[in-house]
């Protein structure tokens, strides 16, 4: 007998779940609440009110190296990090197996699940996963007597609004650096501002490597230096 197993949300998440069950022989079904899967690397030029949403230029923060299935590898001519629109080499065994516009309601067990260990799963139709913007505009005394434009980076789509403006960026996430460089490059000025300094690092390592993967290979030399470190101070 095939188990299933349902997987709430269609992102980068949801996805690899559904490739875990896949490969164990199970059946998963995926409840994904907006009406495409991907999550947030799914652009949307006008998404729905109070959804998550990136910008057209986003640029996947892994490498492809570090994200790709372990029997299906990205292209080779695809570049190291890409952008949300080659998100779909992903997602092709995925779409038959996602129940779209399905927002589950409440996961409980059954009435006997003492002997059949199966889950309820309650839906509803049409429903969408609700981000809860960050402002603080408490922190910016005479906001409210301001005559430019302001508004979190979710609604940022395009530099060319902006064009020969005058732009302030606050904070240095990902999000904060990479709409600060694409602006540079239309606006009059841009201002980046953020709490504390910051380390900048390439996406590429000095030989070609893709640095999440090239930091990776590091972390595990150390733990194996540390373990040998530590079994010679044991033993002697």
């Amino acid at each position: 007998m095939t188990h299933r197993v349902a997987i709430v949300g269609g992102g980068a998440s949801g996805l690899a779940s559904i490739k875990c069950c896949l490969d164990e022989g199970l059946e998963p079904v995926c409840f994904e609440s907006s009406n495409d899967i991907g999550g947030l690397w799914r652009f949307k030029e006008n998404p729905e009110p109070d959804r998550a949403s990136i910008y057209f230029s986003v640029i996947i923060n892994s490498s492809k190296e570090m994200m790709c299935l372990s029997d299906s590898p990205i292209h080779a001519h695809f570049p190291n990090y890409m952008h949300n629109s080659l998100i779909d080499v992903l997602l092709f065994f995925s779409i038959l197996l996602a129940k779209l516009n399905t927002k589950v309601l409440q996961v409980k067990q059954k009435s006997d699940f003492s002997h059949s260990g199966e889950w309820v799963v309650e839906t509803e139709q049409g429903c969408g996963h609700h981000c809860y913007l960050n402002m603080p505009l408490h922190d910016f005394p005479g906001i409210e007597t301001f005559q430019g434009k302001y508004f979190h980076s979710r609604d940022y789509k395009t530099p060319e609004e902006w064009r020969n403006k005058k732009v302030i960026v606050i904070g240095i996430g990902n999000s904060g650096a990479e709409i600060g460089v694409e602006l540079s490059r239309v606006t009059k000025q841009v201002y980046l501002s953020t709490r504390r300094g910051a380390w900048i690092l390439n996406r590429l390592g000095d030989n070609g490597i893709p640095i999440d993967l090239e930091l990776m290979l590091l972390h595990f030399v150390w733990l194996f230096l540390k373990f040998r470190i530590m079994r010679f101070m044991v033993e002697n």
